[in-house]
């Protein structure tokens, strides 16, 4: 009986996987609706005196985005308000929902990574991952590593898709 080889294992191609980069720490979301008069109306006032009597050190060291989930017009300056009682706490604050804080955390990240270990070698982008790594890390993590490797694939080592390949060089 022959034996069975791990073509993959043994090969040069490099795995690139952003789980390996997914930033650590706690995200929380706020919902700016919870301070509207019936999740659509903005009372200065009252909006203002609410931010002043919500407790902003649960937000400590945390990743916090800040969104209105109804269909209410917000003035641009609620949020900015909240994102000012928020500074002193949080770690970082952005506007959107938590998959716009993974999105903002990667594209601060991997622009500092050394992507010359990739020079000209098959790299390949892992794409299952148990993380919630945003659609928007995986262009950008194409984007720094064209300029370096062979080629670029995406998925998985038995199933990858071809998706770059560096022009041969005379």
């Amino acid at each position: 009986m022959e034996e069975i080889v791990n073509k993959v294992a043994n090969s040069v191609l490099e795995v690139f996987d952003l789980e390996d980069y997914y930033p650590k720490g706690i995200r929380a979301q706020i919902d700016i609706s919870q301070w509207l008069l019936e999740g659509l109306l903005l009372k200065e006032k009252d909006f203002r005196e609410q931010l002043k009597n919500h407790d902003w050190t649960q937000y400590q060291d945390q990743y916090v985005s800040v969104f209105c989930s109804t269909d209410a017009i917000v003035p641009a300056w609620a949020s900015i308000l909240v994102a000012v009682h928020l500074a002193p706490f949080a770690k970082k604050i952005i506007n959107g929902k938590n998959e716009d804080m993974d999105a903002a955390l990667y594209e601060e990240l991997l622009p500092k990574i050394d992507y010359s270990v990739y020079v000209n070698k098959p790299v390949i982008i892992k794409g299952c991952s148990k993380k919630p790594v945003p659609m928007r890390a995986y262009i950008l993590a194409a984007h720094y590593l064209q300029p370096f490797a062979r080629s670029i694939m995406y998925g998985e080592a038995c199933s990858a898709v071809p998706l770059y390949k560096a022009p041969k060089s005379n």
